[in-house]
């Protein structure tokens, strides 16, 4: 059964954790027990912050180094998960559920990838 990446980009200054409604950490458990019971999740889980990462760029035969916060970037991966499915309709399924469970006002995009196998 192939694997996907999900990875969640939000604008890491737009979306603040405290404008959560009310509901939302019981939705977001349900969804990631029913997940999770139907054996699809293998992973996931959520990113600091990029003021606490650190880019390594190769270029020119050299690696160069450079802290967070990345301001240059719009949107940042916030996290990530990694499933299991029988085909990309369900992984696409589980994503959109997942989506849906956020508030209305917040903008997130969620870029769903199949892992090369072998």
């Amino acid at each position: 059964m192939p694997r996907f990446l999900t990875m969640i980009r939000l604008e890491e200054n737009t979306v603040n954790a405290e404008d959560r409604d009310e509901g939302f950490d019981e939705r977001m458990g349900a969804l990631y027990e029913e997940i999770t019971k139907a054996g699809v999740m293998l992973d996931t889980g959520g990113l600091l912050p990029t003021a606490e990462g650190t880019r390594l760029t190769w270029s020119g035969g050299k690696i160069d180094y450079t802290d967070g916060p990345f301001t240059e970037t719009k949107e940042v991966i916030a996290g990530y998960s990694i499933s299991q499915c029988k085909d990309k309709a369900e992984a696409l399924e589980w994503t959109r559920r997942f989506l849906e469970v956020h508030p209305a006002g917040w903008t997130i995009t969620a870029e769903v990838r199949e892992i090369e196998e072998g």
